[in-house]
Formats: C-alpha cells, structure tokens, sequence
C-alpha cells in the first residue's frame, strides 16, 4: 500500500490532534535551522567570534541530550499531553528571551533552556504520532520525518527573511509560531491516561544494554558529527547574506524532506535498509570532502546535495532506532538520542577550533572520517543492527519496524485521543 494514499491508513488521513503534533513538530524542526543563515550577523550583531556563536548549537544539543534521560521519566508521570504543553512552554518562553539577548553568553544560556523545551516536546511527540497514526508506525515514522524535513527547510527561510532586518525577529517568531502550536495542542489533543509503567530516570541507559540499539546509537553518533558540521559550520565558509544562506539551506532542506520521506523507502524496499544506509554514509562523507576542497560554486551545491543524502540517513536512523530492541519505543528513542545528540553539541564547537588550529579544509576532513566510522559501524555490527522478526512486517520484501499488539500499546506508546 502507498502510504501516501488519502484512504483508510494512509499517512494523509490522520487524527488531527496528530496533525496538530506534527505542525508543531514542524516549527520544533525550525528552531534547530533557524539561525544558520543569520549566525554570521548574530557574531557581527553581539561582537563575537565564529566559535562563540557557534555555542548557540552546543548548547542547544547538549541540553537535549541530557534531557532524554528525563523525557520519559516526565511524560510517564504528567501524561504526554502536559509533557508536550510543558516543552511548548519552555521553547516560546526562552525563544523570545533569546531575541532580547544583549550579551552572546546570554543567547547561548537561552538556547539551552530552548533546547530543554525541544527535548520534551520532540520524543515526546515522537511517541504521541506513532501511537496515534493511522496506518501504523511506518505510516506515523513518516510522517514524523515529514515534520523534521518541512522544519528543517523552513527554518533557514524564515531565519532569512525575518534576519535580513535584524537578527533577534527569527527569535520572536519562533516563539510567536510555538504559541500557536502550544493553542492546537491544547485545543486538538485530549488528556490520555498514564501509562501503566512508569519510566525511570536510568530505563534509556539501560535500553542501550541492547546490541543493536547501541550500534545504531553509536553509528549515528558519528554521523550526527558531519550532519552538524555541515549545519553549523559551513554558513561561516560560506560567507554570504543572510537571504542568499537562506536560499542554500532552503534547498538543502527540501531535498532532505524529499529524500527522507519518499526516496529513502523505496531504496529500502530494492536494496535493504542497512545497504542504503551504508552507502549513504560513504556517499555523504565524499560530499563533504569536495564541500570543504572546492570552490565558493562546488561549496554551495554539495552544501545543498548533502541534504539528500542526510535525509535517508535520518529515515533509516530513525526506523532502526524504533524497531531494532524489544525495548518500549519512547524508552528506546531516549536512549538513542541521549547518545546521538552528544555529536550535535560537539561538532558545532570543534569544527570553529580545528580551522582555528589548522585551516578551513580540516574541519571537513574530520566529518568525512566521521560519516565513515558511523558506515564502519552498519557494515561491522550488520548482524545486530537486522531487526528482529518480532517487530516485524514485509512491505514490498523490506522489513520494517511494526507496531506491537495492542495488549502493549500503553507500555509502548503515548496513547492519544482525537476530537
């Protein structure tokens, strides 16, 4: 079945308090590129280094790592429509105070607690789609990479457009944009019950005492180093307007959104998911070695192609991360990313210190080593990393993740109710 088909199950036809999760999401996805196309006049704004703006995703990231551990914990004792509500809160709250920073200290610490608010609002949401979708968890995945794929085009534009006159107004309007998302929620998502199980602080850790979870961890540990280089770095290689950034990122969004949500299936389907995902990896570590050796030209378009090549590495990612342990899917999506995001908060604060210690190039040498150890890792840890038969289906003679029998809906998922 396509699951973009508008009929019974399709990922078209949804609940809309599960419409009204992935608008949020979306504006979520936006904040994490919102400032690449203005980090350049953040610096010039705030009188800082390229090394200090960088922090913004440092920050960001290491917050929300740390935050998995908690995420869970929370949602299980709140309900995940508080937990949803309460993130929502954090973000608009920390957004507008980052638009009033004076200081670029002061905009770093409000990216963390933005960060804090992401966190909760994004695994949190995770689980409320794949709990509430309508056509199961392969529809719900993707749809939730749609989310990520609009946001993160959109982010770049919006930063743009309201960057070109001053740097604070992206702030505001994400903030002015996560309000409206804070007023669907409460309106479109009933209140659920708690889960039967309550999660404890250190059940993602323990998650990672699987095999496989732990491999696709690890891997997209390394990969999460060259997607955030790419992110956070290259606008400052790039050197360019605020609008002009803005039309690169755009672009490299929405070949990451078409990648990830209608290209990366049907590779799966002809040549298996830990095939596409390895050779998505070299591919993408090729792309970024010419990004940082070429010229200004060759910068921009493989700037712009890593994000088809990013885009399948996130479906795949995100699919094994769901299905490869017998783990509940919220429990093992916060173990993944309290690993992953480690790189997301590295990456953007030692790729500014690697050119500083040796030139532009390096940088990109280190991020295409890294998107090789995260294929050294598929190819090493292949037996691992194959999905059990348990959480299994066939679609088109792929296996992808499925959702459990329903006697295990409360354990596994956030269960929603839709007007």
């Amino acid at each position: 079945m396509d699951p973009f088909d508008a009929g019974a199950g399709g990922i078209l036809r949804q609940p809309k308090a599960v419409w009204a999760t992935a608008g949020a999401s979306v504006v979520a996805f936006m904040g994490i590129g919102l400032v690449d196309p203005i980090l350049p006049s953040i610096a010039k704004g705030l009188d800082a280094s390229a090394g200090q703006v960088s922090l913004l995703f440092t920050s960001y990231f290491l917050i929300t790592a740390l935050a998995m551990l908690v995420t869970g914990f929370v949602s299980s004792r709140i309900g995940g429509r508080r937990t949803l509500l309460l993130g929502l809160a954090f973000v608009v709250v920390f957004a507008g105070l980052a638009g009033t920073s004076d200081t670029v200290g002061q905009l770093v610490g409000y990216r963390a607690g933005w960060g804090l608010g992401n966190a909760l609002f994004v695994s949190t949401a995770l689980a409320v789609i794949v709990g509430a979708a309508a056509g199961g968890s392969a529809a719900a995945i993707l749809l939730y990479e749609s989310a990520l794929g609009l946001g993160m085009a959109c982010g770049p534009l919006l930063g743009a457009l309201l960057g070109d006159a001053s740097w604070r107004y992206p702030f505001f309007g994400t903030a002015f944009l996560m309000a409206i998302g804070f007023l669907c929620i409460t309106v479109f998502l009933k209140e659920q019950p708690k889960p039967a199980r309550k999660t404890s602080l250190l059940d993602p850790i323990r998650a990672l005492g699987h095999g496989g979870l732990a491999s696709a961890a690890v891997s997209a540990f390394f990969y999460n180093y060259t997607f955030f280089t790419v992110l956070a770095f290259t606008p400052f290689v790039l050197n360019m307007t605020p609008y002009k950034s803005g039309a690169v990122f755009f672009a490299w969004g929405v070949l990451l959104a078409v990648f990830s949500v209608l290209v990366a299936p049907r590779m799966q389907r002809r040549f298996g998911s830990l095939k596409v995902l390895g050779g998505s990896l070299v591919l993408l570590a090729a792309d970024v070695l010419v990004l940082g050796y070429g010229n200004h030209t060759a910068a921009i378009v493989c700037t712009i192609l890593s994000g088809a090549f990013i885009g399948v590495n996130n479906t795949v990612y995100t699919e094994l991360a769901l299905g490869v342990s017998d783990a509940p899917r919220p429990v093992a999506s916060a173990g993944y990313n309290f690993v992953r995001w480690f790189a997301a908060a590295a990456a953007p604060y030692f790729a500014p210190k690697i050119e500083e210690w040796t030139d532009v190039h390096i940088p990109f040498v280190v991020a295409a080593v890294t998107a090789l150890l995260g294929a050294v890792v598929v190819v090493v840890r292949r037996r691992a990393l194959t999905l059990p038969h348990s959480r299994l289906r066939s679609s088109g003679g792929t296996p992808i993740a499925e959702e459990l029998e329903p006697k295990h809906a409360s354990e596994d998922s956030v269960t929603v109710f839709a007007n």
